[in-house]
């Protein structure tokens, strides 16, 4: 057990690296390109990765029996996508991850809503705690807010909807099928409004390009496989690690301070997502008792009591 922890945590580092260097390379390249062009050379190069394993592992994964839910998830994950990228380059990195932290407390409201999830006091008091945590680094009314945080607010509630449109796909479709549709719906996407402002990249800009392209992939594969070997217990609390990481690559590389207010709102966010964690571990164990007990009763043989 211990053995698999220590190989999650290995593969949480990579998606925590990835993470990160996908965030510099946007900043980088967010000087000479629009949001649009950056998402559209993404999806292409996420497009030709997923069509290369594909062809390795096999076509027949990509299913179209629920493309429309397809196109509708890809529709609103690309707000998400754009309100991400936009933001990251202007406003510090740290915020940017701050607000990103509010997607589960989102995805579980319209878990609520789409997929008829229970609502408890429990998650009630995640997501207070999570909109709070949003107000304390926002301040508005306090200071001028940048746009961009708004902007990266309405992703993150984008990206909330996106994950409960993939739980309900992950029920059918295969995870290659839906980074497959993913790549291939969001290219038109940006590419469309991008060919108005169109920049063409230099060769010194392509690694960056590249690493955009790439660490999307290896962000969510790591996490993947981190999740595979331990509990989200071990997994979730380990991505929060992402915040601190890229506050001090924000200031180590372009002198970005963490001021009280976002460290305060930050923890309140991701002390809702532990919260709801905790909360759904301990459901999960209880359904899990119940269910192995109503088994033992089914398969217990049974007596007759005879009286001599």
């Amino acid at each position: 057990m211990r053995h698999s922890v220590v190989i999650a945590a290995a593969w949480m580092a990579g998606a925590l690296i990835s993470f990160s260097a996908m965030a510099v390379a946007v900043r980088e390249l967010s000087a000479d390109f629009g949001t649009f062009q950056l998402l559209a050379i993404r999806s292409f190069i996420g497009l030709l990765v997923i069509s290369a394993i594909l062809t390795r592992v096999g076509w027949t994964q990509v299913s179209v029996r629920n493309i429309k839910t397809h196109f509708a998830r890809n529709l609103v994950h690309f707000g998400g996508q754009f309100g991400w990228f936009y933001a990251i380059a202007l406003i510090p990195l740290a915020a940017v991850f701050a607000i990103e932290f509010t997607v589960p407390l989102w995805t579980m409201i319209f878990a609520v809503l789409l997929l008829n999830e229970r609502i408890s006091a429990t998650r009630l008091l995640a997501i207070a705690l999570g909109i709070t945590g949003v107000v304390v680094i926002l301040r508005p009314g306090w200071s001028v807010v940048h746009p961009a945080a708004f902007v990266m607010l309405s992703g993150a509630f984008a990206y909330g909807l996106s994950h409960t449109l993939t739980k309900k796909l992950a029920e059918q479709d295969t995870p290659l099928c839906i980074l497959f549709y993913m790549m291939l719906i969001q290219l038109p996407l940006g590419l469309v409004p991008a060919v108005f402002n169109w920049v063409t990249p230099a060769a010194a800009q392509w690694p960056w390009l590249i690493v955009v392209g790439i660490t999307g992939l290896s962000a969510h594969y790591c996490m993947v496989r981190a999740l595979s070997l331990a509990d989200a217990s071990v997994v979730v609390p380990l991505d929060f690690l992402r915040l601190p990481l890229i506050a001090l690559v924000g200031y180590a590389l372009y002198s970005e301070r963490v001021d009280e207010f976002l460290v305060l709102g930050a923890g309140l966010i991701m002390a809702g997502n532990l919260i709801n964690l905790l909360w759904e571990q301990k459901r999960n164990q209880s359904l899990q008792l119940v269910q192995q007990v109503n088994t033992n009763s089914d398969t217990r043989p049974s007596r007759r009591w005879t009286f001599r």
